[in-house]
């Protein structure tokens, strides 16, 4: 995509292995992963079919129709902002640690680090967070069809094996990883035309214009509607993470300097009309509003499904839905095993000669991979004994990752005129936007710490601000044990650098 505030038509494509040398990393991964590749990884991860379906009855609780449906509209806007300012400084370093190592770049060493443990734990969250959801709709799928009680326990065993299909498949190579996504990308799109097609024509009954844009719906216990309204904004908002994705491939991608800035871009605006459609599709195929967010699955959509489709219809959707969110799990174990694999290359985690090396014949970060996958299991094991703890998953993805978005922006703009430009910019409007985007993740990083229902008891309470603080601790106490080992390359070449990546190839 060329936008009127980017600049990018007219550069000649870089040679990004030269780039990456620069920038102080010699090339070890495969660069097999086109542009559209790497906008499909991205996209894969947004995930509409994941996140507006695992959260839609958070949405019909806090907000109601009103709240989902202006509220996705408002915050895609301020979203594409966040990554119009992150594709600008992705472009100009284009490396696997992304975020962190633009941090570090940008602000020090101090500024990398912070940044580099938010993002890798809320990566980490990610994918338990989205390999549960999986989990959880092959529990309703198994309750549709043969009456299978989905409890924590089997619930967690589907998860398990969830984890362990996305860790083989990242085995085979980036390759293999850019055709899913492809894949991916097609699904997703022919998915939502399915399903939203499907509500439109069979069911006889659809709620009017009127109920989907404005009926609010409060259900949280607190009083205030402005304040209910903010926290509604939050389906959204968790669903609209994970685009960083693409800059953690950059190592990965041909023409990365340009591409992994698009296909950021691109991934939000696609979600953001794609997303907007599925929301008001469902909306519109309420049959009965108590009923679905009492439903018997444990799952709101599917209850619209069963409801407007019969059993057989929403088995077909349900299948959909789970293979896109398969396809979104395994998207962000590729994204998150790269971080591991960079952030260890760069010395930040224990055992980092380990998780930096990469197969020689496949040229992936093997054990970074797994590493990734078994991190995730153990995040999710507290739901085994709460079903809050789901939540507090979802909390350390998105209380980790936002913020993380925002850090490299704001050190951008401090730099002003010592910040050099990528092939991909936004020339002037690259300070209003990036402010902008600044404040805005300001914005929702306090909403994702406010108590979203009332009263405020242990299995209510919203975990994120726990979460904050945990992954602000471990990075601390962690920074005065491994400071000495942490360190970003000024640039590639000597024979001791040679000598250490080398080590790290098996």
């Amino acid at each position: 995509m060329s936008t009127p505030w980017s600049r990018s038509v007219s550069t000649p494509p870089q040679d990004e292995e030269q780039r990456l040398r620069e920038l102080g990393y010699q090339p070890v991964l495969a660069r097999r992963m086109g542009s559209f590749g790497n906008f499909a990884i991205s996209f894969s991860v947004i995930s509409i079919l994941s996140g507006c379906m695992t959260l839609y009855g958070f949405g019909l609780d806090t907000g109601g129709p009103a709240v989902m449906m202006w509220g996705w509209a408002g915050v895609g806007v301020f979203v594409l902002c966040v990554g119009l300012a992150l594709a600008e400084v992705t472009s100009a370093y284009p490396t696997s640690g992304a975020l962190y190592y633009m941090a570090d770049r940008l602000g020090g060493r101090a500024w990398g680090w912070y940044t580099g443990w938010l993002n890798l734990l809320g990566l980490l969250g990610a994918i338990a967070g989205i390999d549960y959801g999986a989990a959880q709709f092959t529990g309703a799928l198994l309750n549709l069809q043969w009456g299978f009680d989905p409890t924590p326990q089997s619930t967690m065993i589907v998860f398990v094996c969830i984890l362990l299909l996305h860790a083989t498949l990242n085995l085979f190579g980036v390759r293999l990883v850019s055709v899913l996504n492809s894949v991916s990308v097609w699904w997703h799109l022919g998915g939502v035309a399915i399903i939203v097609g499907a509500l439109a024509i069979i069911p006889s009954h659809h709620q009017s214009p009127e109920f989907v844009f404005t009926e609010f719906v409060n259900n949280t216990g607190w009083s205030n509607p402005l304040y209910v309204t903010a926290i509604g904004l939050l389906l959204a908002q968790y669903t609209f993470s994970g685009y960083d994705a693409s800059a953690h491939l950059s190592e990965e991608t041909s023409n990365a300097s340009v591409s992994a800035a698009r296909g950021i871009v691109r991934a939000i605006w696609v979600s953001w009309v794609a997303g907007f459609v599925l929301l008001a599709g469902l909306t519109f195929a309420i049959q009965d509003y108590a009923g679905t967010q009492a439903s018997a699955t444990g799952v709101p959509p599917a209850q619209i499904l069963i409801d407007a489709l019969g059993t057989g219809g929403a088995t077909a959707m349900l299948l959909i839905v789970i293979a896109a969110q398969l396809f979104c799990g395994n998207a962000e174990v590729a994204a998150a095993s790269r971080m591991v694999f960079a952030f260890s290359r760069d010395g930040a985690l224990p055992g980092s000669r380990l998780w930096q090396r990469v197969s020689p014949r496949t040229q992936t970060p093997v054990l970074a991979v797994w590493l990734s996958v078994a991190v995730a299991g153990l995040l999710a094991l507290p739901s085994l004994y709460s079903e809050t703890a789901y939540g507090a998953v979802t909390a350390i993805n998105v209380i980790g990752i936002t913020p993380a978005y925002a850090i490299p922006v704001y050190l951008r703009l401090r730099a002003g005129d010592r910040f050099e430009k990528g092939p991909w910019h936004l020339g002037r409007w690259s300070k209003p936007i990036g402010w902008v985007a600044v404040v805005w993740v300001a914005l929702v990083t306090v909403l994702f710490c406010l108590p979203q229902s009332s009263p405020v008891t242990v299995d209510s309470m919203n975990y994120a601000s726990i979460a904050l603080a945990a992954v602000l601790i471990l990075a601390t106490v962690w920074w005065f044990v491994a400071r000495r080992s942490y360190n970003t390359p000024s640039a590639y070449g000597s024979a001791r650098e040679e000598a250490e990546i080398a080590e790290g190839i098996v």
